[in-house]
């Protein structure tokens, strides 16, 4: 027998009424349409591909809480019914028929009681707009546009409600406040652009992102950074205990946010630092304060200047060797080449348990301004190199031999440049050996080539010792600390005294005085005169000079008067005796002849090389 039309509208009628009680105890939206990605579970965040017109705030809701609020409502009507049909039954009808004989006092309560309600209404409504002022003001001024100008990158359609996935406290701008927005799990967006959105559209200023892409839910937060403090002196008591404090091969950097106090292990983390900075960006301050916390501790310390000035507190310190001219870096480089060499086979010789201070006193290398300083020292060994010499220059092969070997040698080197490219360095894996990289005033091009493995860059900064010291895949906002050329001096003739080297004898600069049966100092006022015996030079007739020897043996000791007429031209007489009475680094006497202090020639060339001028014209004084 056919099915009748009236059978069919009854099944199809039936097959309803089941699927909307299904729906109904599943929490599923009533029309069966699922417009958005909530579960039973979890309320949603986006609205499905392909889903057109206005969504509503439901189906955003999770289905629990849909079943609840249907459950509860369903029950609330029935008990409502319930009541109002049997218990009061007999007092409506009652009631009904005193109204109809009536009517005035019943619309004057009515009247009275929508007045109420009115009023109530009104009030709730004024309350209600006066307590959502703020976020009506959060979602139109900053969650609105942001998520206008997010849609397109993350592929959202027309309809996702903004409030689902900006989840924007309203005081996003404190430093407590976290902001998450939630993003696609099928990651097909652009992280980089959606930080630019992000810190463009709020207005953002020091902050960090992190991503969590794992699983389920994807999302990244926002975070404002709690910044160092704007100073970080040594003067301050604090400041200064924590340097007290500080392990022997661990000097203090500066101070990180929440206060954090950053170092870096020289024998357990890196053991070479990479400074790159422009110009003002405090490489000098950072390299004093390393080298003065290494002095204190009774490290030697080699300066490698061809700036020449670049560090006016070192010079004539205990332990410090100080050189200007290119040709005595060179020659010190192939010493402490030497000297690392010499370490290696101490350390062969020792075994495995012995202590790493039985190889010898750390040796802490300041090499300033790489990019320059690599061009002059391939330029002096190619004039300088003869047949059958190696094309690399020595003094080069030596540094980047201390750069692979330093860590069991104790031998550190910290390197300062404006660009530290891999031609400037001698190549990507030199580079590589500095696992601890100081970045001051940097491009966005030199922190992808220092820093690549800390993604996004944090913007760079003009504050003065604000730096990012990076190691170990993280940066960390540094102030660093600072030393004035008095406290550094200081600070580094305290502590335990430096030893001589071992192996190779570099020789530090030693602090002396002239002897008081000597000549009077020179007037500290007029550097070009010297007062008692040079007044009475100048007033009497200038003396014949003996002839230079046909032969300069740089060995032999020679008096002031002898070394400025035949070995050290352009320097008068007054100038070394002012020298000699006031810079430290002046060579230490070699013999006496009589009342005459004595100098070797080849002290006197060497200081003279690298005394402190002006870094132009030429310094070949043979």
């Amino acid at each position: 027998m056919a099915q009748t039309k009236f059978d069919r509208q009854v099944e199809e009628t039936a097959e309803s009424v089941a699927f909307g009680i299904g729906r109904f105890l599943a929490g599923r939206p009533m029309d069966g349409e699922r417009k958005t990605d909530a579960t039973f579970w979890r309320s949603g965040t986006r609205v499905l591909p392909k889903v057109e017109g206005r969504v509503s705030r439901s189906s955003y809701r999770a289905g629990w809480k849909r079943l609840t609020f249907r459950v509860s409502s369903l029950a609330a009507l029935g008990a409502g019914g319930y009541q109002a049909g049997w218990v009061h039954q007999d007092a409506t009808v009652a009631t009904a028929q005193q109204i109809w004989a009536n009517p005035e006092p019943a619309l004057a309560a009515l009247e009275q009681t929508g007045i109420a309600a009115a009023s109530t209404a009104a009030v709730t409504t004024a309350a209600y707009f006066a307590l959502t002022r703020k976020r009506r003001e959060l979602m139109r001024e900053w969650v609105l546009p942001l998520h206008e100008a997010l849609a397109l990158p993350l592929r959202l359609p027309e309809q996702t409600d903004p409030r689902r996935y900006l989840h924007i406290p309203q005081g996003f701008s404190e430093d407590d406040a976290v902001i998450r927005v939630d993003v696609p799990g099928r990651l097909d967006f652009s992280k980089d652009l959606v930080i630019d959105i992000i810190t463009t559209k709020l207005a953002l200023e020091g902050v960090t992102f992190s991503w969590h892409l794992a699983g389920r839910e994807t999302y990244v937060t926002v975070k404002k950074t709690r910044k160092p403090p704007a100073r970080a002196a040594f003067t301050e008591p604090k400041v200064r205990d924590i340097v007290a404090a500080a392990k022997e091969s661990a000097p203090v950097i500066g101070i990180g946010s929440a206060g954090r106090i950053v170092t870096v292990d020289l024998d357990a983390e890196s053991p070479h630092i990479l400074v790159n900075a422009s110009t003002g960006g405090g490489k000098s301050v950072t390299l004093r304060c390393i080298a003065c916390q290494m002095l204190h501790h009774g490290s030697l310390v080699y300066v490698l200047d061809t700036k020449r000035i670049s560090h006016p507190w070192a010079p004539g310190l205990p332990g410090v060797t100080y050189c200007r001219d290119i040709a005595d870096i060179h020659d010190q480089l192939i010493t402490l080449g030497q000297e690392g060499r010499h370490r290696t086979r101490v350390a062969d010789d020792l075994g495995i348990d012995a202590d790493p201070k039985d190889i010898g006193p750390r040796l802490l290398i300041l090499l300033e301004e790489v990019n320059a300083t690599m061009k002059m020292l391939a330029r002096y060994w190619e004039k300088t190199r003869e047949s059958g010499d190696p094309k690399v220059s020595p003094a080069i092969d030596a540094l980047n031999e201390i750069l692979y070997m330093g860590r069991q040698l104790r031998m550190h080197v910290l390197l300062v440049a404006q660009s530290a490219t891999a031609r400037a360095l001698g190549g990507p894996e030199v580079r590589e050996q500095f696992s601890t990289r100081i970045l001051a005033r940097y491009s966005v091009n030199a922190w992808r080539m220092l820093a690549p493995e800390v993604h996004p860059a944090p913007k760079s900064t003009k504050h003065h010792g604000r730096a990012q010291v990076v190691s170990g895949g993280s940066a960390r906002e540094t102030q660093i600390l600072f030393f004035t050329e008095t406290e550094a001096r200081a600070w580094a003739t305290t502590g335990t005294p430096a030893p001589p080297a071992a192996g190779a004898q570099p020789g530090p600069v030693q602090l002396h005085k002239p002897p008081a049966d000597e000549d009077r100092p020179a007037d500290p006022r007029n550097p070009a005169a010297a007062s008692g015996e040079l007044a009475a030079d100048a007033t009497a007739p200038p003396a014949t000079p003996a002839p230079a020897p046909a032969v300069v043996d740089d060995d032999q000791a020679v008096g002031l008067r002898e070394a400025a007429e035949h070995h050290l031209p352009g320097i008068t007489l007054a100038a070394l005796r002012f020298a000699r009475a006031n810079d430290p680094a002046f060579p230490t006497p070699a013999a006496k002849r009589g009342t005459e202090i004595l100098y070797t020639v080849h002290d006197l060339k060497k200081w003279a090389r690298n005394r402190p001028r002006a870094p132009t014209g030429t310094t070949d004084l043979d």
